[in-house]
């Protein structure tokens, strides 16, 4: 009973509440809601990479410029939209922005959309490379979650360090760019794989290599859906599928 856009922030089931059975919603395991930043920095970053501002803009002279809205307000044009998008996309992946700060590029409408406010419900996901990085050496689909990062999860689990500020942690993977937070409308443009074996699966089928459908023994086996061969680019991929369940359903 839940609407679409709600998928993966809201338990999808109806949890016994006693007296108001049924009624009451509870949010899923990972979902955060935002608690707001200034956006005028970001503006400032905006105008110094070629976007004009709105009091300055002639219709006539760009009437195919794309539309920058910030907290809904609209407060400039770009000629170069996927310039611009790129840039602020890399400066929030590399932590100079505020990860809870959506990014919304809707091509059809000739619209850049920015949000910063508070109380937008969202959820981590897993990010997935969509160029190749010489800096880190990942590779134009890979999974932004490395084993680098997840050793030195381990090694922290098993050693913790003494200053509390060398600890990685939560904190650490969102700065190394590993996982984003997505609100409802951001989720709407991104392409989500369910887990990181689809990824891997699709990653081959892209380069060209056959693969089977291992069926195997295992009657309790997951399905796994086929890839859809339309599909162009993942852009991100699920932390685990239980993570839309609530703390009730989750018992």
């Amino acid at each position: 009973q839940l609407h679409n856009t709600h998928w993966g922030l809201a338990l999808p089931g109806q949890t016994p509440e006693g007296q108001a059975c049924g009624l009451v919603k509870n949010l899923s395991l990972m979902c955060y809601v935002s608690v707001g930043s200034p956006a005028e920095p970001l503006i400032d970053f905006m105008i110094n990479r070629g976007m004009e501002v709105i009091e300055e803009y002639e219709p006539l002279r760009y009437p195919h410029a794309t539309k920058i809205f910030v907290n809904g307000t609209w407060v400039g044009v770009h000629q170069d939209p996927k310039h611009l998008v790129d840039q602020v996309f890399d400066t929030r992946r590399k932590s100079y922005l505020q990860y809870e700060v959506s990014l919304i590029r809707e091509i059809r409408d000739q619209e850049f959309k920015i949000f910063s406010d508070a109380g937008r419900v969202m959820r981590p996901v897993f990010t997935v490379q969509q160029k190749n990085d010489p800096e880190t050496g990942l590779e134009k689909g890979q999974l932004g979650l490395t084993k680098d990062l997840v050793n030195k999860l381990a090694q922290e689990q098993a050693d913790p360090p003494d200053d509390p500020e060398m600890k990685m942690g939560w904190e650490g993977l969102i700065k190394a760019g590993a996982i984003e937070y997505l609100d409802a409308e951001e989720e709407e443009t991104s392409m989500i794989c369910m887990t990181p074996e689809d990824l891997e699966l699709y990653r081959l089928q892209k380069a060209g290599l056959s693969v089977d459908d291992d069926l195997g023994e295992d009657l309790n086996k997951r399905l796994k859906t086929k890839t859809n061969p339309t599909t162009h680019m993942y852009t991100h991929c699920e932390i685990h599928p239980s993570m839309i369940l609530g703390i009730c359903a989750s018992i």
